[in-house]
C-alpha cells in the first residue's frame, strides 16, 4: 500500500525550464491580441450558424440586452478569462478544461430547471470549448504535461501521470466530489433558494428527486477537465534551481524576509501549482458563473445567482484541496 509522504531526503525529478514545443513565429506583442480576435470571431461565426437549432430556445429565457455596456461587459469578461489562460502559460487543454469547469454551471442550470433542450445546452458548450481550444492551440504549444511525445525528463511523475486506473480514479474522485455537493446543496437550502430568487423556473423537481449516484455519472466530463486542469499539471510540475534553493531554507541563516516568504509559501512545487490553480478555478469559475446567470437569465436576482456560483465554487475548492491529499504520497518527487 502506498503511505503518506513523510519527511525524506529522497532524488527528486530536477530542470530546467522544460524545452517548449515549436511555437507561433508571431511577433509576442501580436499573440494575444490574436487570439482575442480569433476566439470571439469564432464565437460569432458558430452561434450565427447555430442559432436557427438554439437561438429560439435562448431566447425564452435570456434577458435582453438592451445596453451597450451589458455586451461590453460580457465581451470585457471573456477577454479577462482569455487574458488569465495566455498570462497564466495555459495551454489550450487547460483553457479547455477551465471553460469548461467556468461555463458548464449556467447551461446545467439552464437544462435542469428551465428544461433547455439537451441540444442546445450541448451545442452552447462546445462552441465554448471550440472557441478557447483552437485560438491557444494555434498560437501556443501543448505542454509537455499533455503531450505524450514531450523530451524525456521535461515531466515529473510521467508514469503517475500517464497511469490509466489511477487517471480514471481521479476523475471519478472529481466527480463524485462535485455530485455529493450538489446533491449537499439540494437536500438542504438549494431548493428554496432557487424558487426565491430565480423567477421563472419552470420545473424545480430535479432538486427533490436527483440520485446521488447518477449525479456522479453526469459530472464525469467535470472530473475529466478538473484532473486535467488541476491534477496533472500540479503532478508534473518540474522543479528548477530555484525550487532546489528554496528547499535548502536555513532558518540559522535565512534573513526575516526569507523566513516569512519560507513560511508562507514553502511548500512543494506540487502543491504550490495546485494552490494557484484551485485558486483560479474558483475565482473563474465562481464570478463567470454569477455574471452569465445574473447579466443573461430573465428573472435571476444578484443574489440568487451568487448562491448558484458559490454551490460550484465551493466544489472547486473541495477538489484542489482533495487532490492535494491524494497526491502527498510517497513517489511523488516533486
Amino acid at each position: 500500500m502506498v503511505r503518506r509522504k513523510e519527511m525524506s531526503n529522497g532524488t527528486v525529478a530536477v530542470g530546467s525550464a522544460p524545452a517548449p514545443l515549436p511555437a507561433s513565429k508571431l511577433p509576442a506583442a501580436l499573440r494575444f491580441p490574436l487570439l482575442v480576435t480569433l476566439s470571439l470571431s469564432l464565437s460569432s461565426l458558430l452561434y450565427s450558424f447555430s442559432s436557427d437549432y438554439t437561438a429560439g430556445d435562448l431566447a425564452t429565457v435570456s434577458r435582453s440586452l438592451n445596453k451597450w455596456s451589458e455586451v461590453a461587459e460580457l465581451i470585457g469578461w471573456r477577454t479577462v478569462e482569455l487574458g488569465i489562460g495566455w498570462w497564466g502559460e495555459y495551454d489550450s487543454y487547460d483553457l479547455a478544461s477551465l471553460t469548461l469547469l467556468s461555463h458548464l454551471p449556467t447551461l446545467y442550470l439552464l437544462r435542469t430547471f428551465y428544461s433547455i433542450h439537451p441540444t442546445t445546452v450541448l451545442t452552447s458548450l462546445a462552441i465554448d470549448l471550440l472557441t478557447t481550444y483552437i485560438p491557444f492551440r494555434l498560437l501556443r504549444p501543448v505542454s509537455p504535461t499533455h503531450s505524450l511525445h514531450a523530451p524525456k525528463g521535461s515531466v515529473a511523475n510521467r508514469a503517475i501521470i500517464n497511469d490509466i486506473p489511477l487517471r480514471a480514479l481521479t476523475t471519478i474522485l472529481a466527480a463524485g466530489i462535485y455530485g455529493v455537493v450538489i446533491f449537499g446543496s439540494y437536500s438542504t437550502w438549494l431548493p428554496v433558494h432557487l424558487a426565491v430568487h430565480f423567477e421563472g423556473l419552470r420545473d424545480i423537481s430535479a432538486a427533490h428527486t436527483s440520485a446521488l449516484p447518477f449525479l456522479i455519472a453526469t459530472f464525469i466530463p467535470v472530473g475529466y477537465a478538473a484532473r486535467e486542469f488541476l491534477f496533472s499539471p500540479a503532478t508534473g510540475a518540474l522543479l528548477n534551481l530555484g525550487d532546489i534553493t528554496a528547499r535548502a531554507f536555513n532558518p540559522a541563516t535565512a534573513t526575516l524576509g526569507e523566513t516569512i516568504k519560507y513560511n508562507v509559501w514553502g511548500y512543494s512545487k506540487r502543491t504550490r501549482e495546485l494552490i494557484k490553480r484551485t485558486a483560479t478555478l474558483v475565482a473563474v469559475s465562481g464570478f463567470n458563473t454569477w455574471l452569465q446567470a445574473y447579466v443573461t437569465i430573465e428573472g435571476a436576482e444578484n443574489y440568487g445567482a451568487a448562491g448558484w456560483a458559490a454551490v460550484w465554487a465551493t466544489a472547486a475548492a473541495l477538489t484542489g484541496l482533495m487532490y492535494s491529499w491524494v497526491g502527498d504520497v510517497e513517489g511523488v518527487n516533486n
